[in-house]
């Protein structure tokens, strides 16, 4: 059987009665966290701007532009809704730097709103799992990417799946879907450094080519076909033949599901910023350590995080910045003693005290550590105006699978998402939105729950 031939009839074949527990609650935290970030970020730089170039452009209205309300063509609900759920960047990922939810879960609503599927929150919740579990499997190692955003290369193909499964494709109009959904994988981590709104932008992208790789394969357009075992296929291209896809495929419907592998931030930041941020609060904790008695801050960082976020420096996106930049986000622990949603807006990013406190951490670049220690690791060391030197070190990033999240973190992110928005109508509506993704795996209709968040 050709690999190909094996991932679709997998994703074909698979139901809801194949998730374990651990899947089923870890897909309801994806869809809590995906509600709450799209909440949030409505009303953040650029998604406004995203929002209205969708209804000016007009169409047939056919999907949802979330929170703001109004009916757009399937391919720009999921675009626009894929940008807000990326704005604030505390959406699920995982390493080395894929963001799974935003991107696929729009791409499959606006999908099935576009196709008239009626849908329950099981149902919903099987077609979320297709996805993660082909953004995992599609997803390379981070030498692999060379810079390429992960996001645009394999939850292309996470959005793909997840939109084909929830339309109940046959097998050869799936197969087109994801042949398509190839050629469309892209995106540049320069964004990240730069500071360029094109992070989230990226995000929509994604989400927009799932649902015109199935419109276009449904009206019978053909795609590469083996985009798995051909010879310019995908792990041709990404990993240089590294790996093969038959390698990564081999156990697809026998090992247990890579659901759980995905992670969730605890911090409004880059991934590769979690652990730095954690180690901070936990240090000023156990030294008691206040700012105004640090003389500068020394920060390790293995090769791939010290290019992504070891600097820190403002541009035309002070926000890009920040979530970017790990400087900051250790200034802004450090001063402010907690981090939140609001701490990544441009009014608190040009606090003096906080860009002051920046040119106090010196970030270093130690390509030893790049294969002897975790993806996230990360050293400090605390130089003290009294000559005290405090040393801490982490591999683990808060959120991940290592050191999941508690309940209530995932209550007080949600809840910070309400009050950052601050909007009337989603204030009122919160508890019951709270408690409907909580229990989505309860609703005939899984319409009812985004209608709930939608003007």
């Amino acid at each position: 059987m050709k690999v190909e031939e094996k991932v679709i009839n997998w994703i074909r074949d698979f139901k809801y009665e194949d998730l374990t527990e651990k899947d089923i609650d870890i897909l309801k935290k994806q869809i809590l966290t995906y509600v709450g970030c799209v909440i949030a970020g409505s009303s953040n730089v650029g998604c406004e701007e995203v929002v209205e170039i969708a209804k000016t452009l007009g169409g047939k209205e056919e999907a949802a532009v979330l929170v703001h309300g109004g009916k757009v063509p399937a391919q720009q609900a999921a675009f626009v809704n894929g940008v807000m759920g990326r704005a604030l960047d505390v959406c699920d990922h995982a390493q080395p730097g894929i963001h799974t939810g935003s991107g696929m879960i729009s791409a499959v609503l606006a999908a099935a709103q576009a196709n008239g599927v009626k849908l329950s929150g099981k149902e919903f919740m099987t077609a979320l799992a297709v996805g993660d579990e082909m953004g995992f499997r599609f997803n390379l190692e981070e030498e692999d990417y060379h810079g390429f955003d992960p996001t645009g290369i394999a939850v292309t193909m996470a959005c793909a799946a997840g939109v084909a499964k929830v339309l109940d494709m046959d097998y050869n109009t799936a197969l087109h879907t994801m042949a398509l959904a190839f050629n469309r994988c892209g995106g540049s981590f320069q964004c990240n450094i730069d500071g360029a709104l094109g992070v989230r932008i990226i995000e929509g992208w994604v989400a927009q080519a799932g649902v015109e790789c199935a419109r276009l394969a449904q009206a019978g357009l053909t795609g590469p076909v083996n985009f798995l075992s051909g010879v310019y296929s995908y792990h041709h291209l990404f990993t240089l033949d590294r790996t093969t896809a038959e390698a990564e495929f081999a156990d697809l419907g026998e090992a247990p599901s890579r659901i759980p592998m995905l992670g969730f931030k605890k911090f409004p930041s880059c991934g590769m910023t979690q652990g730095s941020t954690q180690l901070t609060l936990d240090m000023m904790e156990q030294y008691n350590i206040q700012a105004e008695d640090v003389e500068r801050i020394v920060l390790t960082l293995p090769t791939y995080g010290y290019n992504l976020v070891g600097t820190f420096k403002l541009g035309d996106n002070p926000k890009v910045n920040a979530q970017f930049g790990t400087p900051y986000c250790i200034a802004n622990a450090l001063v402010r003693r907690q981090v939140k949603l609001a701490h990544f807006e441009p009014e608190s990013i040009l606090d003096d005290q906080i860009l002051e406190f920046t040119k106090k951490i010196e970030t270093v670049c130690d390509p030893s550590i790049d294969h002897t220690r975790p993806h996230y690791a990360s050293n400090l060391t605390f130089y003290m105006k009294d000559g005290t030197v405090y040393e801490g070190q982490t591999d683990i990033s808060p959120g991940t699978k290592e050191a999941p999240l508690a309940d209530e973190d995932f209550k007080r992110r949600f809840y910070d998402c309400v009050d950052f928005t601050n909007k009337p109508f989603i204030n009122e509506r919160a508890d019951q939105i709270y408690q409907m993704c909580l229990k989505v795996d309860e609703l005939d209709n899984i319409y009812d729950l985004f209608d709930f968040i939608t003007q």
